[in-house]
């Protein structure tokens, strides 16, 4: 399973060196060759800024993930448990959704700065709405009948929550956590782009000003590996709870 993910990616990278070390189609200003871009690697290795910039973007991810998944988590569960509180909350959150990311950008930072705090709350707004919509939903949708059993035996408001609602939609809430985290970095990069020192964005806009398009390309590459590295952690425990269910 691994390695057939492998191959489009293989036939890609075959495509972009034959596109431009072989045939030249392409420039080496508008798509450098691979050996190019491993080239670059190497340079922000060398210098230690890759670090600096890999560190900048996780943090941000890391913070503003966990606190929109939690704020999430929280009153999606609340709007998912009461229909009072689906009634009243859920066409505000609905409305919110709908807001395109970059449209906070200014807002964000007319209130904070440009500072750590906007970027964070940039990702923490990115993560929110999948994991909000995933788990109200989840949790309005658990089986009936499962839940008639958990108040027989005494369970109601959190502890049928904690006990009963949370447990039966579990694979739910982990594939809206994963959505979310797509999306934290996402915004990340919104975020880098317009008000940043530091970052894998602001590695994007850099390298755009300064001609490198190398390095603007391994900051692509970076995005997709970090990307894909953390929605597969997410993923195995996914897996691992459809087992256990079956």
């Amino acid at each position: 399973m691994v390695l057939a993910g492998l191959i489009v990616p293989l036939l890609l990278l075959v495509a972009w060196q034959l596109a431009t070390a072989v045939t030249g189609y392409f420039s080496p200003s508008q798509l450098p060759p691979p050996a190019d871009v491993v080239s670059a690697l190497g340079g922000l290795l060398r210098h230690g800024e890759l670090w600096t910039h890999l560190k900048a973007s996780g943090a941000r991810v890391l913070v503003g993930y966990l606190a929109g998944a939690a704020v999430a988590l929280a009153l999606g569960s609340l709007i998912g448990l009461s229909v009072i509180g689906r009634r009243l909350l859920a066409p505000t959150v609905a409305a919110f959704r709908t807001v395109p990311s970059l449209a906070w950008v200014p807002l964000l930072l007319l209130w904070f700065g440009i500072d750590e705090t906007p970027k964070i709350l940039m990702v923490a707004i990115g993560a929110f709405f999948p994991v909000y919509t995933t788990t109200a939903s989840a949790l309005s949708h658990v089986d009936s009948q499962l839940l008639e059993v958990g108040r027989a035996y005494g369970r109601h408001g959190a502890s049928l929550l904690t006990t009963v609602m949370l447990p039966a939609a579990a694979p739910a809430l982990v594939n809206g956590l994963r959505l979310g985290l797509a999306n934290a970095w996402l915004f990340v990069v919104a975020a880098e782009l317009i008000a940043s020192s530091k970052g894998l964005g602001f590695l994007l806009i850099d390298s755009q000003n300064s001609g490198r398009t190398d390095v603007m390309l391994l900051a692509i590459v970076l995005l997709a590996a970090l990307g894909k590295l953390s929605d597969a952690l997410l993923g195995a425990v996914e897996d691992r709870m459809v087992r256990r269910r079956r």
